[in-house]
């Protein structure tokens, strides 16, 4: 009678909630193909907030359920059974981010602001919830847990892990702080998120006659004009201040006056003297993250953060940055006196500036291996890479796709495909494909997973996107790209494959939920295929002929291969080195400006080059926790990417399309998610540990041997 009566009061608080799902589009079950997808065209903003409101007291019941259940603690009534509660929950956050990423706008942000701090107490209730830390806490010591196969053992071990390193060991005094903590940091990463967008969104740079387009190819000159008409500018063009427009102009601008512009609009994003200045809000961030890691029993910041990864500690990141970043500030300094060369061939009378290096550098690369950018852009059409990704895939893991008109999408330029296995004809998920910028969307190119693959409440498929931002030309004509923005094209898709070939039972284990210093492993790698003479003689055709890339370009391409490369290692090994050093003060209260300059001074940063990411524009780190103290990251899995490339060209003639390399990695690194301990999985992958030598190879580096 006492487990009827418990039972009757649980479910009695979700038998209400459950009464408003019928009214609000947000909160209905997916319905429709793929076992149900969003209906983004039933969504109205109007709905999101209750939403929300509803979707966090449901989860919050149905954790209540787990916590109080009367029965003795099991691996099924209380891991299992959390691992399928909140599902309403997932659904609308999912949501809620595609808002936030690809669709925000004035009428989203106060949604955005109001809520995300919600988010944020419902973790803390969650974490902090001690009835449900004890059952896991008893699942994880009991002699029973040795009875579970090692993927049940494994999520036994992250949600253990997970509690408490969120702090459900701490006393009371502290779990009620550093609840306040967590809330206060949701609404700045907001804040910080939306500030950075502001920027991007209201500032350009004009171009007024038709002087001021000298040097842009005529892709880049079209994109500059349908800019200026899509914002109502009575100019003739301008180039929006997102990395894909900014980037390219700083490349091919003859204007040294309105490079330095365009420069200066980029890398003063959140740092202008307006009402989107981030220096403020970053400070308090990180004073924030400082007082929570004591609280949580770390050092600093930086040490609670990387307690979850493979590297562990943050030594050990800073050993590998800088064994990379010394031979890369030696050759950036070597290349710089060969563009100074030809600035004084040139009868300039100026020192290269960080304006003139992308600029100069593309002069270099043309004299040195009669190549520049505008050789390879007429064949790298977006599409015919799509399609050249898609033959990869098929050729490695054996997925085919097949586009499809029958799923709602949040935008009229986002495409879809069914992705199924070639050989047994099984659909394995479903890919988005949103490629162009616009306004409200945030810059850069990510991956989404909308609904993770799995097989604990019936066999669940993966739903996910890749989002860029490439310029549209003029209507009808294919969009060109850069070999920088085709690798990044690549790169993205490899995080889409990790999902797509995610084969395990629990959610929370499945496709990229690994540790972040690993996660960049599959993308990376991805990338290596794109240089393949497979991939460049089907799908790197002329735009305008249909004729394959011809064999001596490619051949300059490969002997440029790692020209240029100390450049982008230096400028993202600068914000890895700054983001880490930032998170390991124990008193954060700096000047960002000043705290900037005098680390790269003392890491004697090239004065031509600036970080990837300045400290007001790092929306890695301060729009959420995900990569603070983690963008080292990026190093970390490119190490092992290129040790595991040298896997398949070793021993092999047959290169990267090895059928029994591919297998292996399917086996060990794309299909188990994080159901095993990251260094052992590659251990089986590889038959050994990783090495840097190969990444330094990769690079042009010396080999150091050093992991």
């Amino acid at each position: 009678m006492k487990k009827i009566l418990f039972t009757l009061l649980m479910i009695a608080p979700i038998i209400a909630i459950n009464a408003q799902k019928d009214s609000n589009p947000f909160l209905k079950k997916w319905e429709g193909p793929y076992g149900g997808v969003p209906a983004f065209t039933d969504y109205k903003l109007n709905d999101l907030k209750p939403a929300i409101e509803f979707a966090i007291q449901e989860k919050l019941q149905e954790i209540d359920v787990v916590a109080n259940n009367p029965e003795p603690p099991t691996f099924d009534n209380t891991i299992v059974a959390l691992e399928k509660a909140g599902k309403k929950m997932s659904q609308v956050y999912a949501v809620f981010g595609i808002y936030s990423a690809n669709m925000n706008s004035p009428e989203f942000e106060p949604i955005e602001t109001e809520m995300t701090p919600k988010f944020y107490e419902l973790n803390n209730k969650y974490y902090q919830n001690d009835k449900l830390f004890k059952r896991i806490s008893t699942v994880y010591n009991s002699s029973e847990k040795e009875k579970l196969n090692p993927e049940q053992q494994r999520l036994v071990w992250l949600y253990y892990s997970n509690f408490v390193r969120e702090g459900a060991n701490a006393d009371a005094q502290s779990k009620e702080r550093i609840a306040k903590i967590n809330e206060e940091l949701a609404g700045l990463f907001t804040k910080f998120s939306q500030n950075q967008l502001a920027d991007e969104s209201n500032y350009y740079l004009e171009l007024k006659k038709e002087a001021d387009f000298d040097g842009l190819p005529t892709e880049l000159k079209n994109a500059a004009i349908a800019e200026a008409k899509e914002r109502k500018l009575k100019i003739m063009g301008c180039i929006a201040n997102t990395r894909s427009s900014i980037e390219p102009f700083l490349t091919f601008s003859n204007r040294r006056d309105l490079r330095e512009k365009a420069f200066q609009i980029f890398t003063r994003r959140g740092d202008n003297d307006n009402a989107n200045n981030n220096n403020a809000t970053l400070v308090q961030i990180l004073k924030l993250r400082a007082e929570k890691s004591k609280l949580l029993g770390f050092k600093t910041f930086a040490d609670w953060s990387l307690s979850n990864t493979m590297a562990q500690k943050p030594q050990k990141t800073i050993d590998l940055m800088m064994s990379v970043w010394t031979p890369a500030v030696e050759k950036v300094h070597v290349d710089v006196a060969d563009m100074q060369k030809m600035v004084t061939a040139e009868g300039g009378k100026f020192k290269i500036a960080a304006w003139d290096y992308r600029y100069y550098s593309e002069k270099v690369r043309k004299a040195k291996y009669d190549l520049d950018q505008n050789d390879l852009k007429p064949y790298l059409q977006l599409e015919k890479l799509r399609e050249g990704m898609f033959w990869v895939a098929g050729e490695v893991f054996n997925l085919g796709f097949k586009q499809v008109d029958n799923v709602p999408v949040f935008h009229p330029d986002v495409r879809v495909w069914e992705v199924y296995n070639k050989i047994t004809s099984k659909i394995v998920g479903v890919w988005y494909f949103d490629p162009y910028a616009r306004k409200g969307k945030r810059s850069g190119a990510w991956m989404n997973a909308t609904r993770e693959q799995s097989r604990v409440d019936g066999d669940v498929i993966t739903l996910v996107s890749n989002n860029c931002n490439f310029i549209k030309g003029k209507e009808g004509e294919p969009i060109l790209i850069s070999w920088d923005d085709a690798s990044t094209l690549f790169h993205e898709f490899g995080h889409a494959l990790h999902g797509l070939n995610s084969n395990v039972t629990y959610p929370s284990l499945s496709g990229t939920n690994t540790p972040r210093d690993y996660v960049e492993f599959p993308s990376q790698i991805m990338e290596r295929w794109l240089a393949t003479p497979q991939v460049l003689n089907q799908f790197a055709l002329h735009y305008q002929t249909g004729q394959p890339m011809p064999v001596t370009l490619v051949e300059r391409n490969e002997k440029a291969a790692t020209f240029n490369e100390a450049f982008s290692t230096v400028e993202t090994i600068a914000s890895a080195l700054i983001d880490m050093k930032l998170h390991l003060l124990q008193n954060p209260d700096i000047d960002p400006k000043k705290f900037e300059k005098e680390t790269l001074d003392k890491l004697n940063m090239p004065k031509e080059i600036v970080m990837r990411h300045r400290i007001p524009q790092f929306g890695h780190i301060f729009s959420d926790d995900a990569y603070a103290a983690g963008y080292y990251g990026y190093l970390w899995a490119d190490v092992i990417s290129a040790d595991a490339t040298e896997a398949f060209t070793e021993e092999t003639k047959k290169g990267l399309y090895d059928k029994r390399m591919a297998k292996l990695l399917y086996d060990n690194v794309f299909s188990i998610g994080n159901t095993v301990d990251p260094e052992i999985a590659y251990k089986k992958f590889r038959g050994r540990a990783v090495t840097s030598d190969a990444l330094m190879r990769a690079r042009g580096f010396t080999p150091t041997t050093k992991k």
